[in-house]
């Protein structure tokens, strides 16, 4: 990245400063909660007991307890990201692949994050945008890999005094 090239004044980082290889280490941390839980599966209309049910989970899994719903756990890995690369410079997701989750989180874990840049190209079809790979991954606070996905999104190129002219 190049410290003297402008930002966007969000904070957010151009398709350009996106190196192959570069990997963020986010500030951001998050212990999830219970309420986490319970209103992430509820917004999501997920009944599921694995998630908000103590006394199935206690009696009836493995675990003893609720665990995490996952997809909450992705967007909160993801969401851990934004502010250190793309928040104001990201168009769109275009997807996610290869989501795994190794190993359960549970109320009163606290996870941080990484983000690998896999690979950055031109748009094919939109010269003021390119496309960035990232690689996420979330820990818990005992280092365990708790989450990573593959997410593909299309980025702002810097502006140029050309494409600034209204």
């Amino acid at each position: 990245m190049n410290d003297s090239a402008p930002v966007h004044p969000r904070g957010g980082l151009y398709f350009e400063d996106f190196a192959v290889g570069r990997v963020f280490s986010h500030r951001l941390t998050r212990t999830v909660t219970q309420m986490d839980n319970m209103l992430f599966s509820n917004m999501t209309l997920n009944p599921q007991p694995l998630h908000i049910d103590a006394h199935f989970c206690a009696t009836e899994t493995e675990w003893g307890k609720p665990i995490m719903n996952s997809l909450f756990t992705l967007g909160l890995m993801i969401g851990i990201s934004v502010n250190d690369t793309t928040v104001g410079t990201t168009i769109a997701n275009l997807g996610m692949t290869d989501v795994r989750f190794p190993a359960p989180l549970f109320e009163g874990d606290t996870i941080r994050a990484t983000t690998e840049v896999l690979s950055a190209r031109e748009s094919k079809s939109r010269g003021d945008a390119g496309l960035v790979e990232f690689l996420h991954r979330a820990y818990k606070q005992d280092g365990v890999l708790v989450a990573e996905c593959r997410r593909t999104a299309f980025m702002r190129r810097r502006p140029t005094p050309e494409t600034l002219k209204v």
